[in-house]
Parts: C-alpha cells; structure tokens; sequence
C-alpha cells in the first residue's frame, strides 16, 4: 500500500454530524448522515488489548443480531461483547488457518431469505487485493502477514421495481492481533489517499470518506477495531452512483468485514440493515472460535 501515514488511538473522522463509530453506529444513522463504507480489499494500526465491556445504551440496532450479548440490568452486570482473546487457539499453519477461516464466513442463509449466491461465488484462494499508486485494484499474492483469506459473493436479485444489489462478506485470518490491526490502519490509509477507486474496468468508487475506532472510543463497545468507509458506486452493468459501503471489525488475528453496493429501490435503512446482520455474525463466530471460556 503506498503512502506513509501515522495513526493514533484518537484518530477519528466525522462527517455532516455523523461519528463513523462502527457497525451498531452505522445500522442507527440515517439520510445524509448515515455511515458509508468502500473498497475491495483492506488491509493492517496495532490494536489494544480487548477490555472493555459495553454499556447500556451505547449499541444500536445492530446489536440485535443472533447471538449477541445484550446489556446488563441491575440485578445482571453486563456481559463483555468482547471477551478475552485465547492465544493458544490462534492458527498457526496455513491448514490451521484455512479450517478457521471456513467456521467463521458465513452463507447466504445470514442476511435473510431475499440473498442468494452470486457467481463467481468465491474469490480465488491464495490471492490478495492490493490498492496500486494509480488507485486501481489489483490482485497478487498472499501478504507474509495473512494466513488465510476468503470474499464470498452474493446479491438481491432485482424485482418490484429495486435493482440487484451486491454483498460480499471477506474473512481475513492473521497470524496474531498486531498484524490484523495493521489491515484497519493500511484501510484507512487507503480511503485517505484514494477518494476515488477504480475497482476493475467499468465499475468505480467515488467520494469515499472513512473513519477508525478502537474498543471504547465513542459508541464502539463490539469490536477491537471497527473500521468504516462509504461512499458512492458506479457501474456500467448497474448505473448509479448509488450507496457503497464497507464494514470491517477485528477480533484478535481475525478481520471481518462486509461490502455492499446499493442499487435503485434501495432505501439506505435496508442496506445497512444487511451489513449490519453479516458482520455482526462473522463477528460473533470468530469470539465463539477463539475467546476464551467464561470462568
């Protein structure tokens, strides 16, 4: 990734009102406000230990996805939405890795009955998106940081009037903590250096704009590091511009992450409500992999 940016823990981006605070911020921001998120491939600022815990009243939405941890009450202390990481369970071979990595992406049955596989489902394995000094995204191989990736394709067909609208959901697995938190910090890089974005010929991002929170800063209680970024997407098959948004959190070696591009018919709510659903999933899946035990 070019360019050479520092990154600090307060580091934050905001725009028209709207903290881009993660994926719970995202599913409760609306009209101009709402959180946006781009790119293909996202790559690694050193995350901290995971110790916080959520309050009440901080999550959105989104914390209604299965399986997720709901605020405490007076007689019940809340439950850490991030608990602490097992290191002995992190992969340590490409095989390790790769079995992980199949536990945690998800299918089609995640975000609902309307999404159905899109073809090409899967990307080729081994291979690796890379952002070039042009701001076109090319593929290489795999990184010496990255164990094990997968993007996984899908859409909602276009009926009644809405056009087909894109997913795609990627599970990245790395050797530890550090080298995941370098992913979020190399992503927002890119959206700083890269507003507009080439994604292959006839197909483009414009107008990105991003934003990085680490546990417990502003409303993120759900993920070590929760990256966002959006912004408009253009199509020569689909049209547009229409809403591009990408969502990535990070729980020890693990990113997670889900891209949509909005088509016609599509309200802002709907989108994010799916970005939302597949995250938080991929999410929980990689705590229930690698957290540890309670007591």
């Amino acid at each position: 990734m070019g360019g050479s940016v520092t990154y600090s823990r307060g580091f934050a981006l905001r725009a028209r009102g709207c903290v881009l605070a993660g994926l719970f911020l995202l599913a409760g921001c609306s009209g101009e406000d709402a959180t946006k998120a781009a790119g293909p491939g996202r790559t690694p600022a050193a995350a901290p230990s995971p110790s916080g815990t959520a309050s009440p009243g901080t999550a959105s939405p989104g914390m209604a996805s299965p399986g997720m941890a709901s605020p405490g009450t007076a007689s019940s202390p809340a439950a850490p939405l991030v608990p602490p990481l097992d290191e002995s369970k992190q992969p340590k071979t490409v095989a390790e890795a790769r079995r992980l990595l199949g536990r945690i992406v998800i299918g089609q049955e995640a975000f609902g009955p309307e999404v159905v596989r899109s073809t090409p489902f899967e990307s080729a394995p081994g291979r690796w998106p890379v952002l070039d000094e042009a701001c076109v995204w090319q593929t290489t191989g795999l990184p010496a940081d990255v164990l094990a990736t997968n993007t996984r394709y899908f859409h909602v067909p276009a009926k009644d009037g809405r056009g087909r609208l894109r997913l795609n959901a990627t599970v990245t697995i790395h050797h530890d903590r550090r080298e995941s938190g370098w992913e979020t910090a190399r992503a927002m890089e890119e959206v700083l250096r890269c507003p507009g974005q080439k994604l292959r010929e006839g197909e483009e991002l414009k107008n990105l704009w991003g934003g990085s929170f680490y546990l417990g800063e502003q409303l993120n209680g759900w993920t070590e590091d929760a990256f966002n970024e959006t912004g408009e997407y253009v199509s020569a098959e689909d049209g547009g511009p229409y809403r591009y948004t990408w969502s990535q959190a990070q729980f020890g070696p693990v990113t997670v992450a889900i891209a949509a591009k909005g088509a016609a018919g599509f309200t802002e709510e709907a989108m994010n409500a799916l970005v939302a659903q597949g995250t938080s999933r991929m999410l929980l899946q990689a705590k229930q992999e690698l957290g540890k035990a309670a007591g």
